[in-house]
C-alpha cells in the first residue's frame, strides 16, 4: 500500500462521493451521470488541451453534435453539462493515490450536501459504511473519495520524430477512423507495421487518391489475409525497409523525409501522416502498481469496467481499446458511473437513466 501525507486543502481533506481522474469524454460523461445520481462528484483533469480529445483539431462524427468542431469544444461541452449537474472540476495533476486505505471521518466531513439536507438522501450515503475510502493526491492537496473512477487515458509516442509533435492535429494522426475523412482526395502516408497499420490504411483508401504505407522492416508482420489485401490495393504504394526521418510542414503537414534502406533519402509530398509506430502507453504511474497491469500497460476490469479493487473503476484508453474513438470512451464513462451508483447505494443492479 503507498504511503501518502494527508495535507489537503484546510485542515481536512475534502471528501467525495466520487473522484474522476481524467477529463476527456470518458471522464467528463462519467461526471454526468454520478452528478445526476446526487453523488459528490470531482473531476481532477490536467486540462483541456491535454489529452487526446483535446488535441483533435476537427471532429464530425460524434453523435448529437454538429461538427465539425475542435476536441477542446467538445470537451468544454462536455464539462459544462457535467457542471449543469453539480460536478466540480479542478485543474491539478495527481501525483499519488491510496486506493486501499480508510482514514477515520471527522464531524466536519459530509458527502455530497451540506448536514441540515442529509437527512433527505439514501442513508447509505451518509456515511462512509463499507465503502473503504480511498486517497488522491494532487498538487492542490489530498481528497477523500468512496469510488474512483480512473480516466487518464494513454500518453502519446515518446520517441516522436521532427516535426511529429509540431503537426499533431495539422495532418499528424494517431487515428486514421477519426480523421481520415478529411483527406478526402488527398496523398497521405501511413507509418507502421501492425494489424492496426494496415487495418487503417485500408480504411483511410476509401476516402484519400492514395496511400503511401511507409514500413521500417524489409517485410509486413500483419496477419497473411489482410497483408494480401493491402498490397493488392490499388490506391496502397508498399514501401518496405523505409524510415520516417521527419514530418514538414509550416502550421500543416505538406510532406514527409523518409530514408529508404537502399537509396536515397527522399520527400513524399503527402497531406497527412498517420503514425501507428510503438509508443503509447496508459497513463498509470500515479497508481503506484496497485493495480495489475498486462504486457501493454492496460488496467483488468469486470463488465462494469471495475477493477480488482471494489470501488475502483477504469475506463477510456486504460483499457487499451482498439477503437480509439470519443464515443466509445464516452460510453465507458456511462457504464462506469452507473456502476459506481450501484456499488455506493448497494443495488444489485445498475438504474437504468433514460433521460
Amino acid at each position: 500500500m503507498v504511503s501518502l501525507q494527508l495535507g489537503g486543502l484546510g485542515n481536512q481533506p475534502e471528501a467525495y462521493d466520487v473522484i474522476i481522474i481524467g477529463g476527456g469524454p470518458a471522464g467528463a460523461s462519467a461526471a454526468i451521470y454520478t452528478a445526476r445520481a446526487d453523488l459528490r462528484t470531482l473531476v481532477i483533469d490536467k486540462g483541456l488541451t491535454a489529452g487526446a480529445l483535446g488535441l483533435t483539431e476537427k471532429i464530425s462524427n460524434y453523435p448529437g453534435v454538429p461538427g465539425p468542431i475542435s476536441g477542446a469544444e467538445l470537451a468544454e461541452t462536455m464539462r459544462r453539462q457535467a457542471e449543469s449537474f453539480g460536478a466540480e472540476f479542478i485543474t491539478d495533476k495527481v501525483v499519488g493515490v491510496d486506493l486501499q486505505s480508510n482514514p477515520k471521518m471527522g464531524a466536519s466531513h459530509s458527502f455530497g450536501v451540506a448536514e441540515k439536507d442529509q437527512i433527505d438522501r439514501p442513508a447509505q450515503l451518509q456515511t462512509c459504511g463499507t465503502h473503504p475510502l480511498k486517497i488522491v493526491m494532487a498538487g492542490t492537496g489530498s481528497f477523500h473519495t468512496r469510488a474512483l473512477i480512473l480516466a487518464t487515458g494513454s500518453m502519446g509516442r515518446t520517441n516522436t520524430v521532427p516535426g511529429e509533435e509540431a503537426l499533431l492535429g495539422r495532418g499528424v494522426s494517431y487515428c486514421a477512423t477519426c480523421d481520415g475523412a478529411f483527406f478526402r482526395g488527398q496523398r497521405v502516408a501511413v507509418i507502421g507495421n501492425t494489424d492496426e497499420a494496415l487495418e487503417e490504411t485500408l480504411f483511410l483508401t476509401k476516402f484519400v487518391e492514395r496511400v503511401d504505407l511507409i514500413v521500417p522492416t524489409p517485410a509486413l508482420k500483419a496477419r497473411p489475409g489482410l497483408t494480401a489485401e493491402v498490397t493488392e490495393h490499388p490506391k496502397v504504394t508498399l514501401r518496405l525497409g523505409t524510415r520516417l526521418k521527419e514530418i514538414l510542414g509550416n502550421g500543416q503537414v505538406n510532406g514527409v523525409r523518409v530514408q529508404p534502406r537502399t537509396g536515397d533519402e527522399g520527400v513524399l509530398p503527402v497531406k497527412g501522416a498517420f503514425v501507428y509506430l510503438q509508443g503509447a502507453k496508459p497513463i498509470t504511474d500515479y497508481l503506484g502498481g496497485q493495480l495489475v497491469t498486462n504486457a501493454e500497460g492496460c488496467l483488468t476490469v469486470d463488465h462494469e469496467l471495475q477493477t480488482a479493487i471494489p470501488g475502483v473503476f477504469a475506463v477510456g484508453d486504460l483499457l487499451c481499446s482498439h477503437m480509439k474513438q470519443a464515443v466509445i470512451a464516452a460510453a465507458d464513462g456511462v457504464i462506469a458511473a452507473t456502476g459506481v451508483e450501484r456499488y455506493l447505494r448497494g443495488r444489485k443492479e445498475a438504474r437504468v437513466d433514460w433521460g
